[in-house]
C-alpha cells in the first residue's frame, strides 16, 4: 500500500463495503509485510510489564505461558520484547520451550550504548528467546541508531534476523525517525498509534506506506487510559455492525483498519483480555467513513 493507495482508502467513504459502514476482512485479519510479503496476523501481544516476572514464582511465570500458548493457538504470531523489559525475554522463552510453537514471530530490540555492548546484547536475547535465530531485531527508542544499524544490517544479511527495524514510544522524537525512514531502507518501523494518539497520521503512516515499511503499533490503549472514560459506558450501536463485544476490540479494530497498520500489539497478563484482543482478528473492519464516526464519537466519550 503505498502513500496514493493509503490516502484513497482513508478518503474514501468505503468503495469496497459488506454494507454500508463495513470494509471485507477475511476470517483472519492478516498484513503482508511489504519487504517479503510474508503475512502475519494483525494483532499482536506485547509483554512490556505484564511478562516481567522472572523472579516471581513458577505459577507467575506458567500463567504468562498460558498466555502465550493461548495467543499463538488462537492464530496470533508477532511477540514483541526487549531487554529494557526486564526478564520478558527470559520468560518467554522459557515458556515457550515447554511447547515450542512454530508459529511465533520472535520480535525483540537492542537497547544500550555502544557496538560491543550492542552485538552481545542482541546475542544474549536469541539466547533467552531459546532460538536459533530471531525474526525481527529493532533499535529500542532509537538509542545510539547510528552505531547499531550497520551491526543489524549485517547480521541480516549473514542470516541471524529476518527482518530489521527502529522504534519510537510515547509519541517521541517523530522528526528524527521520519528523516531516518527517508534515508535508511527499514523492514519494520514502531511507535504510538491510538485514539488518543493520532499524531503519526500526518507524516509517519503515510511515509511508512512510501517507503514499503511495516508498521507495528505500541500502546494501542495508551497504557489503559483508553478505557478510564469509557469502559463503565455501553458500546455505541454501531459497534455490532463491525463485530465488536467490547471497547477493546473497538479500539484495535479501529487501528488496524488503517491500511498502512501491518500488526498492533496491546501487552496483557490475562487470558480473558488476551481474548478480547485476538477477537479482533476476525469479522468486518470499519471502512473510513466508520473510521471517522468512531474517532468522532470516542472523542466525546
Amino acid at each position: 500500500m503505498d502513500r496514493r493507495g493509503a490516502l484513497q482508502f482513508l478518503g474514501a467513504a468505503g468503495a469496497i463495503v459488506a454494507r454500508p459502514g463495513l470494509a471485507q476482512a477475511p476470517a483472519l485479519l492478516a498484513r503482508p509485510i511489504p519487504a517479503s510479503g510474508e503475512r502475519i496476523p494483525a494483532i499482536g501481544l506485547g509483554t512490556w510489564l505484564t511478562f516481567d516476572v522472572g523472579g516471581a514464582d513458577g505459577a507467575a511465570r506458567h500463567a504468562r505461558g498460558d498466555v502465550l500458548r493461548e495467543f499463538l493457538a488462537a492464530g496470533g504470531r508477532l511477540v514483541d520484547s526487549s531487554p529494557m523489559y526486564g526478564t520478558s525475554e527470559e520468560v518467554i522463552g522459557a515458556e515457550n520451550a515447554r511447547s515450542p510453537a512454530k508459529a511465533l514471530f520472535s520480535a525483540t530490540k537492542v537497547w544500550t550504548v555502544g557496538a560491543v555492548a550492542g552485538r552481545r546484547q542482541m546475542e544474549s536475547s536469541r539466547i533467552l528467546w531459546k532460538l536459533p535465530r530471531l525474526d525481527l531485531m529493532q533499535v529500542h527508542n532509537l538509542l545510539d541508531w547510528e552505531t547499531h544499524w550497520p551491526a543489524l544490517k549485517a547480521w541480516k544479511a549473514e542470516g541471524r534476523f529476518r527482518y530489521i527495524g527502529m522504534t519510537t514510544s510515547h509519541g517521541r522524537r517523530h522528526d528524527e525517525l521520519a528523516e531516518i525512514l527517508k534515508r535508511e531502507r527499514l523492514d519494520f518501523v514502531q511507535f504510538t498509534y491510538n485514539l488518543d494518539d493520532r499524531s503519526v497520521e500526518e507524516v509517519l503512516l503515510p511515509l511508512a506506506a512510501d517507503r514499503g515499511t511495516a508498521v507495528i503499533v505500541n500502546r494501542p490503549f495508551d497504557g489503559g487510559a483508553l478505557f478510564r472514560d469509557r469502559i463503565a459506558k455501553p458500546l455505541p450501536g454501531w459497534a455490532k455492525e463491525i463485530g465488536c463485544s467490547s471497547w477493546a476490540e473497538v479500539f484495535l479494530k479501529w487501528i488496524v483498519s488503517h491500511p498502512a497498520v501491518t500488526c498492533a500489539i496491546p501487552a496483557t497478563s490475562q487470558l480473558s483480555h488476551l481474548r478480547e484482543n485476538v477477537r479482533a482478528l476476525s469479522g468486518p473492519l470499519p471502512d473510513a467513513a466508520m473510521r471517522r464516526r468512531i474517532a468522532e464519537d470516542c472523542a466525546r466519550a
